[in-house]
């Protein structure tokens, strides 16, 4: 039976349980190694979702605050912090209006999170406020999909989970560069299945724009990589992963 929080909520790490947390983790720790990040620094985890990426860098030994803006992905987080012994600081907060006691030295934004906003116009408002937030010298870590992994990948496919927990239906269907996604999710209760929607939109842009409101903002670029790994992102790269300083 569906929880308190919201079905995507609910299930979202059963629709993510492809994907090696520690492995992230280890690439983006060893993308602050080579861009001198400070190791074990206050690290903020930005639009963290249930929490799974935190405590990975958690494990790695950053001190770790937390930011999401829905309370239901936030309370499962909760959840496994306290199963899990966690010292983690997790804050609901929408990431345009990020507003934190102190600096980071390094934030994290991963799984595309950055494409769930609305317009460029608000990208430029969060890089403005991760810059606001940063230590002098500080990193900010982060993936975004391309505009080809949209148009070719994504497009107007449909996708099918089939786990025990929930069946989920993902159709896509792409306007440009935005990607238009509604999820049926088809949940076993007795001898019937339960059916619930949700529906939202990801939005990718030219990654040369993207760079430019980066230096625009202050930031430095170090690196732009192909998807988790240290090679330059390519024309058909589905992701791509930017490494930017704010200078001292």
């Amino acid at each position: 039976m569906i929880k308190s929080y919201g079905v995507f909520a609910e299930f979202y790490d059963v629709l993510t349980a492809n994907i090696d947390y520690k492995k992230r983790a280890l690439y983006f720790d060893e993308l602050i190694k080579r861009h001198d990040g400070k190791q074990g620094g206050l690290l903020l985890d930005l639009a963290c979702g249930t929490g799974s990426l935190s405590e990975e860098l958690d494990n790695l030994g950053y001190d770790i605050i937390a930011v999401d803006n829905s309370p239901e992905m936030l309370g499962i987080a909760m959840n496994k912090k306290i199963e899990h012994q966690k010292n983690i600081q997790y804050v609901c907060q929408d990431m345009r209006e990020l507003d934190l006691f102190g600096n980071a030295d390094i934030t994290v934004c991963a799984l595309d999170s950055l494409n769930h906003l609305k317009n460029f116009k608000d990208l430029c408002v969060v890089f403005r406020k991760v810059f606001m937030f940063t230590e002098p010298g500080g990193l900010f870590l982060f993936d975004i999909n391309t505009e080809y992994k949209h148009k070719t990948v994504l497009g107007e496919h449909t996708f099918i989970y089939d786990a025990d927990e929930v069946y989920c239906v993902w159709q896509n269907s792409c306007q440009n560069s935005t990607v238009n996604i509604d999820l049926d999710f088809f949940v076993p209760e007795n001898d019937k299945y339960l059916r619930y929607s949700e529906s939202f939109q990801e939005t990718a842009y030219p990654l040369s724009d993207v760079e430019n409101a980066l230096i625009d903002t202050g930031f430095e670029i170090l690196g732009i990589y192909d998807d988790d790994s240290f090679e330059p992102v390519r024309l058909n790269s589905e992701r791509a992963v930017f490494a930017v300083r704010k200078g001292v």
